[in-house]
């Protein structure tokens, strides 16, 4: 079982670039040409959150277009920029986002593993929650699959990652440690994966691991200080690929693009090149 995920794409309107700098858009389309020629192929991709910039319509129409090119199945998430409705109008294929209003929660049965998404937005507010029923239903999707690995999607971490202004926007404090508690109670979580951050960040919580994902475009840039201001840098564009090896659950960084190779370790008759 291979699970593919990406996050925090902010397609814009066709011919706006994100911040007046990044084409989103263009980033996407290179990305679903690298999962296309992935070998082997992702069984699925999930895409967790910050699908448009600003929830417009235009925006998720830009989306399916791109997203049309995708070889494999397709889960779509709810990130703070996003907009339920329009999201739902534009994707009616997608019956998992359910017929609205209310929250885009889901559970996907695959053979090897179960995929169980949270919507964790507070409109208007960046920051995200879970409140008493999105945690209440988290928990009756968990404890019908017990025996069975399961991967938790939401946009924001529920966890500190040491980037201040992208932490004060993070899952409300309480809410993270309700969900934790939560989680204790379940053992077969084998990740917890989250978006909202555009950089790779892992931890342990719970039973299980937690993993921010990179972004296709552009990555909020890694500064720990106190007083680090609020930034993005072009870094490599990466995804993330959840793979089940000899039984357990490990998880891959791959970049979007090439950067040579593949170069040969050894020589026709062996010998490590030297």
């Amino acid at each position: 079982m291979l699970l593919a995920q990406i996050s925090d794409l902010h397609i814009k309107r066709p011919g706006l670039l994100a911040y007046k700098k990044v084409d989103t858009t263009a980033y996407l389309r290179r990305c679903v040409a690298r999962l296309n020629t992935l070998a082997p192929r992702p069984h699925a991709l999930v895409i967790t959150g910050d699908l448009s910039d600003f929830g417009a319509p235009q925006e998720y129409e830009s989306l399916r277009r791109e997203l049309a090119l995708l070889q494999m199945p397709c889960y779509l998430m709810v990130g703070n920029h996003d907009h339920r409705e329009n999201l739902r109008a534009a994707f009616p294929d997608h019956s998992y986002l359910g017929g609205g209003p209310g929250y885009i929660q889901y559970a996907i049965d695959f053979d090897e593993l179960s995929l169980i998404a949270l919507d964790t937005q507070d409109p208007p507010n960046s920051g995200g929650r879970l409140d008493d029923e999105r945690l209440a239903w988290l928990d009756a999707q968990l404890e019908a699959r017990r025996g069975k690995a399961v991967i938790v999607g939401m946009h924001h971490p529920p966890f500190a990652c040491g980037i201040r202004h992208m932490d004060v926007q993070a899952l409300a404090a309480g809410d993270a440690r309700r969900l934790e508690a939560l989680l204790l109670r379940h053992d077969h979580v084998e990740r917890l994966i989250c978006g909202h951050v555009h950089r790779s960040v892992t931890m342990r919580y719970a039973h299980t691991v937690a993993s921010i994902c990179p972004s296709p475009a552009h990555q909020v840039a890694y500064d720990l200080a106190p007083d680090g201001p609020s930034a993005f840098i072009m870094e490599p564009p990466a995804l993330l690929m959840h793979a089940r090896v000899q039984g357990r659950w490990v998880t891959h960084t791959v970049y979007v693009e090439e950067y040579g190779g593949r170069y040969p370790f050894y020589d026709a008759e062996g010998k490590l090149i030297d």
